[in-house]
């Protein structure tokens, strides 16, 4: 097999990943009570369509053993949701294209507020001009057993915003690991609270706000309602951070990590921040020209690999609050190298010196990576999506995205 065969037979492979055909119009799924494990009967399940503005795009019911089958055109070719409402409370389940089936889990729900448990705190800070960027991921383990939804309609999370911090944008997710934007309920004095029912298992709640910097120095103060297991400050490394309780824990990826443990409920934090962004590098510099910018001012730009999450929050701030959920938790992990045993050298070769089994390991690897590409360009899109429906990004930057992910597509496949 010369190189030219084997590039041809591994453009085939990605045009059957690719063009391999799905159940385009249709979706299937159980929807079931995690509390009791039995199936849930005569429940209304709703789809929503995200293109043009998140609309129901029809009412479906279970049957007797809790399935579920709906019809559309956007179902298989664009992104959807799927919402449940159980005793009050919404359970939704994205469906990127491709997908054919979406079991739903729902939960019985109780206001013990007790089986919450603030895993880990971490706050982003990201000077820009005279104000303090700031982003906050709580990460909240539900332990209830037998499992229940934590649910109250005035709040079922609390969280604080330092004195003179102005709030942005607050959003949060379940296990299923999919971020909606919250509306906030004001407890006074610096405190809010979501209706967020928090699942059993891991939750994440991130906010959004900016301080006043005047003379690139503040003073932050608040306090958490929660005990934390962990609280963690990530700052880029020309700055200076110092606060009761907390010590330098290295670095990661450039940026400076200080970090303090068990920290008891309603503490108060006071930690001083001082200095200025880091320069732009050249691997994180925009592309054709253009700058980022939130509201005004430019903001340092967070290396690519390093954004995947900046749809959940609203301009700089999105890119300020995924480095942390990325870089620390989510590292991607790299696919494995191939590996040629003593055999398969030994084998004789084909005329161009590669030996059969050696080639078909290449095929196979790059099946697999091509395979495992497709599937992020198409979450790339998903996400893309999402957060254009949300309002999160400009229809030029939207624009700007796409292209460039569809160009990664027509790379792959070239």
């Amino acid at each position: 097999m010369n190189s030219r065969t084997l590039r041809t037979s591994i453009f085939l492979i990605l045009f059957l990943v690719v063009m391999t055909p799905v159940s385009a119009g249709t979706l299937t799924g159980v929807v079931r009570n995690g509390t009791t494990g039995a199936v849930v009967p005569n429940q209304d399940v709703i789809l929503i369509q995200l293109q043009g503005g998140m609309q129901s795009a029809g009412t479906f019911k279970t049957d007797a053993q809790g399935r579920y089958a709906m019809e559309h055109p956007a179902i298989g070719q664009a992104p959807v949701l799927v919402r449940v409402q159980y005793h009050g409370v919404n359970y939704h389940q994205n469906v990127p294209p491709g997908r054919a089936t979406a079991d739903i889990e729902v939960f019985d729900s109780s206001a013990n507020f007790a089986a919450l448990r603030v895993v880990q705190r971490m706050i982003v800070v990201q000077p820009n001009g005279a104000v303090l960027l700031m982003g906050e991921e709580y990460s909240v383990r539900n332990q209830s057993q037998p499992p229940v939804a934590i649910f109250k309609d005035d709040g079922s999370f609390l969280f604080d915003v330092p004195a003179g911090g102005e709030l942005g944008q607050v959003s949060a997710a379940g296990p299923s690991g999919m971020p909606l934007v919250q509306g906030t309920i004001e407890k006074g004095k610096g405190r809010y609270a979501i209706a967020f029912p928090m699942r059993p298992g891991e939750n994440n709640v991130r906010v959004s706000y900016q301080l006043a910097y005047a003379k690139n120095e503040a003073t932050i103060r608040a306090i958490s309602p929660y005990a934390a297991q962990r609280v963690m400050i990530i700052a880029p490394p020309t700055m200076t951070i110092s606060g009761t309780g907390f010590a330098p824990a290295g670095s990661e990826q450039g940026w400076n990590l200080y970090l303090r443990e068990n920290v008891p409920a309603n503490t108060a934090f006071e930690i001083s921040v001082s200095g200025t962004a880091p320069p732009p590098s050249a691997e994180s510099a925009p592309q054709g020209g253009q700058e980022s910018a939130a509201g005004s001012g430019a903001i340092t730009v967070i290396p690519g690999r390093l954004d995947n999450l900046k749809w959940v929050l609203l301009g700089g701030l999105a890119a300020l609050f995924a480095l942390g959920a990325v870089f620390l938790w989510r590292r991607p992990v790299p696919p494995p190298a191939v590996r040629i045993t003593a055999a398969a050298a030994a084998a004789p070769r084909t005329p161009d010196g590669a030996t059969p089994a050696a080639v078909e390991q290449v095929m196979d690897s790059a099946s697999r990576a091509a395979t495992q590409s497709l599937e992020e360009i198409k979450e790339t899109l998903f996400r893309l999506e999402l957060r254009r429906q949300a309002g999160t990004i400009s229809e030029d930057e939207y624009t700007r995205e796409r292209d460039r992910t569809q160009q990664k597509l027509r790379e792959l496949l070239g």
